[in-house]
């Protein structure tokens, strides 16, 4: 081993193809990304250099960036502090299910599952003002005062698309917690038990300790899943009402693709990248500290 730390050859041969991959695949396009942000450029033909007034229009002068920025701040905040605590109880309730475990695991894993063009098609139509099977069901049970055009009304589209978007991925929340909590010691519930602990105290003070590197790993894919949202916007709403419920992916799809405005595109995508990094690393200092005290 010694031998082969000290061969620089070696070494360099062994990190060159990962080291290049790198270069190419993530690097040079985001190089390329800032650049292209720098011009007019609608995708073909030729264009001109503007310098930074994409950025400046963008941070500015540009308020449906800035919206759909904080709708996925706010899908993030829902699904911390929601479907995360939610997706914890259940799945304390699916490990003590006795015989019924693997049934209720399956049962709450199945919107994980299906596809989310099926799924965001399904509660376009169950929000569907005239034949939605929610309008119906308020209609029949004689509250036909509360019925909406759910995904049509700009001050409530947003949030029938947050409900939808956690529907969706809390089987994979309950699926984390669940499995942190098959890590954890049978010894540990015994002896806690022993000592005259209940089970709210059992919980609170040896259980959740012991789940926050697997908090930890959830908090992560949680930031990275409502960042990147897209897919379910896009099928949903389109970002309508007037832009109401709008997200970044979706956004800079459409400036881009739909729009041809591949140069403020690529300036979008930049600055995107730019605020994911900030909030890497304000996750990584608090995970750092969080280690510390732990």
């Amino acid at each position: 081993m010694h031998k082969l730390l000290s061969n620089r050859r070696t070494i360099f041969a062994l990190v060159a193809p990962g080291l290049f991959l790198f270069v190419f695949m993530v690097c040079f396009p985001i190089i390329m990304s800032a650049y292209y942000g720098m011009t007019d450029w609608r995708g073909i033909g030729s264009y001109q250099f503007v310098g930074l007034d994409n950025y400046m229009k963008i941070l500015f002068d540009d308020p449906v960036f800035w919206r759909s920025l904080m709708n996925a701040l706010l899908l993030l905040a829902a699904t911390l502090l929601l479907q995360h605590p939610i997706a914890l109880l259940f799945s304390i309730f699916v490990t003590n299910a006795g015989r019924f475990e693997k049934l209720f695991r399956t049962i709450f894993f199945i919107p994980a599952v299906i596809s989310i063009v099926v799924t965001s098609k399904m509660w376009v139509s169950v929000f569907h003002p005239n034949y939605g099977v929610l309008n119906k069901f308020l209609t029949a049970i004689g509250l036909e005062n509360l019925k909406q055009d759910w995904l049509g009304d700009p001050n409530i589209a947003i949030w029938c698309v947050i409900f939808v978007i956690m529907w969706q991925g809390f089987g994979y929340a309950l699926l984390l917690y669940y499995a942190g909590l098959q890590g954890i010691p049978k010894d540990l519930y015994e002896a806690a038990e022993l000592d005259g602990a209940g089970r709210f105290k059992l919980y609170t003070k040896v259980v959740i300790p012991l789940l926050r590197p697997m908090v930890r790993v959830a908090v992560v894919i949680a930031v990275t899943a409502c960042l990147k949202q897209m897919e379910t916007i896009f099928l949903m709403t389109n970002g309508g009402p007037i832009n109401t419920t709008q997200f970044v992916g979706n956004y800079l799809y459409k400036t881009a693709f739909t729009s041809s405005l591949y140069g403020y595109g690529n300036a979008i995508s930049v600055i995107f990248v730019i605020v994911c990094l900030i909030i890497t690393v304000v996750m990584n200092r608090a995970f750092k500290k969080d280690v510390g005290e732990f």
